[in-house]
């Protein structure tokens, strides 16, 4: 018989679960409700919420939106999306996570501050909404980096301020940041920001602990989950024995072969029900 454990750890952080949250509170209002983007990257949980009657719109679909509700999700959005919505009478439900608008105003104040005297640098993944968001707050003046081969683009001869995208690794900033130091001349200062969500962050290690301990890992996420491919490369580095699925329907049967124990563990976008279905998947084939 094989035993499946769900991490207990995984599934949705707090900024996604009160975006959720949010969005179930406004649909049972009745009424249309749009959200901007994809509410999470896990397609399942999209389609859930569009059963109940959410929409999930572009930003070039809310430029010509007029009298209507918008959900701003977990990512945040940039100043231009608040004065896309007043000119177009749109009622905000903003669900920005707590963490990713004390970041904002962070970079926001910083520039006011600063303006074009420093460089401000964003540690990031290249047009994720979040890091859309944070360079909104500089007018499009930030300078984001998604590794350190990427620094060279900097003048190390006058001051950096240096911030990062909340869902990236701790040691990938490190990294960033003393390489950044290392390269500082004439005098110019760097001034960094470890920015990143420790809710997020500490998932790394006990993920790590939870994939050792198991003869196979299904690690349930959606395709475009940044998040998700960070998780999921940290349990495949620890168990090679790691599989990405999106549901329970993508689980090859062949994988149960001569298993013992399988984990089932998930990104920050992955709903605690998906999990529970390829727990519940693995059971009726080992029960056949």
């Amino acid at each position: 018989m094989i035993d499946v454990t769900i991490d207990q750890g995984s599934g949705f952080c707090f900024g996604v679960t009160t975006a959720i949250n949010k969005a179930e509170e406004e649909l049972s209002r009745g009424g249309r409700l749009y959200c901007l983007g994809d509410i999470v990257h896990n397609g399942e949980e999209v389609a859930r919420l569009h059963d109940l009657g959410m929409d999930t719109i572009t930003h070039e679909q809310l430029s010509r939106l007029h009298n209507a509700r918008v959900l701003l999700r977990a990512h945040g959005e940039p100043p231009s999306t608040y004065d896309i919505a007043r000119r177009n009478d749109i009622e905000i439900i903003d669900a920005t996570c707590p963490v990713v608008l004390q970041l904002q105003r962070r970079v926001k104040d910083c520039y006011t501050e600063n303006g074009d005297r420093v460089q401000i640098v964003i540690y990031g993944k290249r047009g994720h909404a979040e890091v859309n968001g944070l360079v909104g707050q500089t007018d499009g003046h930030a300078i984001v980096l998604e590794s350190v081969d990427e620094i060279n683009c900097l003048d190390f001869t006058r001051d950096i301020r240096l911030f990062s995208q909340t869902t990236k690794s701790i040691e990938g900033f490190r990294k960033m940041r003393d390489e950044i130091s290392r390269r500082m001349t004439g005098g110019a200062l760097l001034v960094s920001y470890d920015t990143i969500c420790r809710q997020v962050a500490n998932r790394v290690e006990r993920l790590r602990e939870f994939a050792s301990r198991h003869d196979l890992i299904l690690f349930v996420s959606g395709a475009k989950s940044s998040n998700g491919r960070i998780l999921f490369n940290e349990c495949k580095d620890v168990n090679p024995n790691t599989y990405m699925v999106s549901s329970a329907a993508d689980v090859d049967r062949k994988l149960l072969d001569n298993i013992k124990s399988v984990g089932v563990c998930g990104a920050t976008s992955t709903p605690r029900w998906l999990m529970e279905q390829v727990k519940e998947y693995i059971t009726n084939i080992d029960n056949e």
